[in-house]
């Protein structure tokens, strides 16, 4: 079994898109861990409200566009390229569309949110940013899940490396200089993603994108399909990051900054399962009979769950590296982080279940009940346990949710297999 996973395309794919997605990591980290040890907990928890929100809109707007380039794209590409072409334009336009509205009425919201929900009247101005990094965000996902359709997977690496390694730059810029601070910190955030798109359309067919006429005729098929996609994608966002919504409401700005920090020690592992989503989702969209697709399944999932296991190590090591890289103020952040990975390797195993409902069966439908059960357990279990235990009680509620969204989709596919 292990023999043949080797041999398999998938696990060539999967190498170069885990590798890409360790440096993008590290990446990531090192920015994070900059920004945390510069502007201390307080601040960092500003800034930490501030990303959650950016990708929550980001999340929300997208409307499953990227899910549906993905799927329509990889299924007309050989036999009807200029169909496939159609999809490329209208995604890129009705992204465009959504990043006006949001920038107009988010701007005018931003004071209303930062003192209706957040209570914290120093967050206006970054709210105001995230608006703009809203258009950043929806344009990069739209290069590199176009990237993904064409399975362009060195290209999306370089993408994701070069914008990720180009902020890092300009952020030890600032400061070595001494300009660094939540402002510019933020705005260095938001601003590269634009550099990444332009990037990832240079790799991109753009001249028979741009050429293509008549894009509205595939609207219909596209939204058809991404309205049950948009629904779950919108209700998990919001479950997905109502963990950091109700710190940001309950907790005081240095608690924030702990969860926080722990939050972000975490999120290659997410990262890791949207690496490995661009290479299952053209897979089990491609596959026509479900005896090959419990066969890939089954494969893909000895995979993720070798990687879980070697994620397990990041606990014992966490007791030593978070005091020494984050500073001794961030102590406190080791327990969240060790409840948080759990949760993120539970989320790891779930990619094949997930891949394969949603690309396979075509049944995103399900995830939006899922996300319902998701977003009620997160605000009940949430409120308590924050309220009682603070950020230790948010990983828990985290932890909680990942283990929903496994077994009832786990649960799912068994029953449909077998059936």
């Amino acid at each position: 079994m292990f023999k043949e996973i080797l041999k398999t395309a998938t696990w060539k794919q999967s190498q170069i898109i885990v590798v890409g997605t360790i440096i993008n990591g590290v990446l990531g980290a090192f920015f994070y861990i900059l920004m945390a040890r510069f502007l201390g907990p307080s601040d960092f928890g500003l800034l930490t409200i501030s990303v959650a929100t950016l990708t929550l809109i980001a999340d929300s707007v997208d409307f499953g566009i990227n899910t549906g380039l993905v799927r329509y794209i990889s299924a007309n590409l050989n036999k009807d390229s200029n169909q496939a072409f159609k999809y490329l334009k209208l995604g890129l336009e009705s992204k465009l569309v959504v990043w006006t509205a949001v920038l107009v009425l988010g701007y005018f919201l931003s004071p209303l949110i930062a003192l209706s929900i957040f209570k914290k009247i120093e967050l206006v101005t970054p709210l105001r940013l995230v608006m703009i990094g809203v258009g950043g965000v929806l344009l990069l996902s739209f290069a590199t899940s176009s990237l993904q359709a064409f399975q362009k997977y060195y290209v999306w690496n370089l993408v994701n490396i070069s914008t990720n390694l180009l902020r890092l730059i300009v952020i030890f810029i600032l400061f070595s200089f001494g300009y660094l601070n939540l402002f510019s910190g933020f705005s260095v955030y938001i601003l590269l993603p634009f550099f990444g798109f332009c990037l990832g359309l240079l790799f991109l067919p753009y001249k028979s994108m741009f050429n293509v006429k008549n894009e509205l005729s595939v609207a219909s098929e596209l939204f058809k399909y991404n309205l049950w996609v948009a629904i779950f994608t919108i209700i998990a966002a919001i479950s997905s990051r109502l963990d950091t919504f109700l710190s940001a409401r309950l907790l005081s700005n240095f608690d924030l900054g702990i969860y926080g920090s722990a939050s972000q020690l975490v999120q290659i592992v997410p990262q890791m399962v949207g690496a490995l989503g661009v290479v299952a989702a053209p897979k089990f969209a491609s596959f026509r009979n479900t005896h090959d697709m419990v066969r890939y399944l089954k494969k893909f999932q000895l995979l993720v769950l070798g990687l879980s296991v070697l994620g397990l190590l990041a606990i014992p090591l966490s007791f030593f590296l978070i005091p020494l890289v984050f500073g001794i103020q961030y102590q406190a952040t080791v327990y969240p982080f060790i409840i948080l990975l759990l949760a993120m390797l539970v989320f790891l195993i779930s990619v094949p279940i997930h891949s394969s409902i949603i690309y396979y069966f075509a049944k995103p439908d399900l995830f939006v009940w899922v996300s319902i059960g998701h977003l009620f357990l997160i605000a009940s279990f949430g409120y308590i346990l924050i309220t009682n235990f603070g950020a230790i009680g948010a990983a828990l509620s985290v932890l909680i949710g990942m283990l929903f969204t496994f077994l009832v989709p786990f649960g799912w596919l068994l029953y449909r297999i077998r059936k």
